[in-house]
C-alpha cells in the first residue's frame, strides 16, 4: 500500500508518501480503507523530536503518523460484531501504535459508525479529538450544572470539548483570540481573551466561579487557571508538558487514565441530532502533508487539520 511516513526525526520535508506494508486487523479490529485522516500537534511533534523521548519509547522508524481516521471497512478481525464489510466509520489507531492512520489502508481498534451529518473530512478529523476530550471531561468529572473554563477552546480539542460538554448540561467559557469569539459562541460556549485581567474576565461571566478548569492551549498560564479554579486538582492539561510543576495532570493517550473511546458514538448521535460538528480549519490532499504540518506548528488553528486520502 502507499502511505506517508518518515525515517528519521526532524522538519516535515522528512515526510514522503511510499510503500508500505499493508497492516491486517487482529482480534477486536477493523481495518478501513482510509479516506480522511486527521493531524493532530502530537503528530508533528513527534516527527520533530519535540516530545520528550521518554514519551516516544517504542517508536518505530519508517513511521507512518496519523492516530484518527474515517473509512470504509474491507476487513473484520476476530471477534468483532455490530459492524460489516462496506461500512462507513471513524475511529482511532490505538496509542501503542503512535500513528499509522495516514495510509491507503489503517486498522482501527476503536471506532463508530459515521453519520450521515459528518463529511469524510468532518470525520476523519473527529475520533482523536473527541476521545481526548472524553476523557479530559470523565476526569473532571463535568456533569449537568458544572461551570468548565477551557483555555484555548478554539482549537481542534477545544471545539469538540466545548460542544460535549455543552451536551453533558454544563455551562462552558471558552478562552480564544477576540477574531474567534462569534464562533465560539456557535458551538456552545461564552467566550473571552486569554492573557492578564483573565481571572476578572472570567469572573464577570460566572460570579460563582468555575468548577473545572481544561488546559487544550498549553501556553504556560497554568498557575493562571490553577488561581481560577482554587485548587490544581480542579485542573486538566492535554497540552502543557511541565503541568506536574504546577501539580496539575497532564493526559495524554498511554497517560494510563482511562481513554474516552466511549465518547466517539456520543458524538456520533450528536452530529445526526445536529448537535455536534467538527470545525475545520484546512483540509489538504495526503501529498501536501508537509504544509499541513506547517500550518500544525504554527499555533493559530481554529479546528482541525485534516489530510483527504487518494
Amino acid at each position: 500500500m502507499f502511505a506517508l511516513q518518515y525515517s528519521e526525526l526532524g522538519p516535515p520535508d522528512v515526510l514522503t508518501i511510499g510503500e508500505a506494508e499493508e497492516p491486517h486487523a487482529g482480534p477486536g479490529e477493523i481495518r478501513i480503507a482510509v479516506r480522511a485522516v486527521g493531524l493532530t500537534p502530537a503528530d508533528w511533534k513527534l516527527r520533530s523530536g519535540a516530545i520528550p523521548g521518554e514519551l516516544r519509547l517504542g517508536l518505530e522508524l519508517p513511521h507512518i503518523p496519523g492516530v484518527d481516521a474515517a473509512g470504509i471497512v474491507d476487513e473484520i478481525g476476530e471477534g468483532v460484531t455490530g459492524v460489516a464489510v462496506g461500512d462507513a466509520v471513524f475511529g482511532v489507531i490505538g496509542f501503542t501504535r503512535f500513528g499509522g492512520a495516514a495510509a491507503e489502508f489503517a486498522v482501527l481498534t476503536d471506532w463508530a459508525a459515521k453519520p450521515d451529518a459528518l463529511s469524510w473530512e468532518e470525520a476523519g478529523g473527529a475520533a482523536a479529538n473527541v476521545e481526548t476530550a472524553t476523557r479530559a471531561l470523565n476526569l473532571l468529572g463535568v456533569t449537568q450544572g458544572t461551570t468548565l473554563l477551557i483555555e484555548g477552546a478554539a482549537g481542534g480539542v477545544g471545539t469538540v470539548t466545548v460542544q460535549l460538554a455543552a451536551a453533558r448540561g454544563a455551562t462552558v467559557i471558552g478562552t480564544a483570540r477576540e477574531a474567534n469569539h462569534a464562533f465560539l459562541a456557535g458551538l456552545g460556549a461564552a467566550p473571552t481573551t486569554y492573557g492578564p485581567g483573565l481571572g476578572e474576565r472570567v469572573a464577570a461571566l460566572a460570579p460563582g466561579g468555575v468548577h473545572a478548569v481544561l488546559d487544550a492551549a498549553g501556553s504556560g498560564s497554568l498557575p493562571d487557571l490553577v488561581a481560577l479554579a482554587g485548587d490544581a486538582k480542579r485542573v486538566v492539561s492535554v497540552a502543557d508538558m511541565a503541568a506536574h510543576e504546577h501539580g496539575v495532570h497532564l493526559t495524554w493517550a498511554g497517560s494510563g487514565d482511562a481513554p474516552g473511546y466511549e465518547g466517539l458514538a456520543v458524538a456520533a448521535r450528536l452530529a445526526a441530532e445536529g448537535r455536534f460538528r467538527v470545525p475545520l480549519h484546512e483540509v489538504f490532499p495526503l501529498a501536501d502533508a508537509a504544509k499541513a504540518h506547517e500550518v500544525s506548528a504554527t499555533g493559530h488553528v481554529r479546528g482541525k487539520i485534516v489530510l483527504t486520502v487518494p
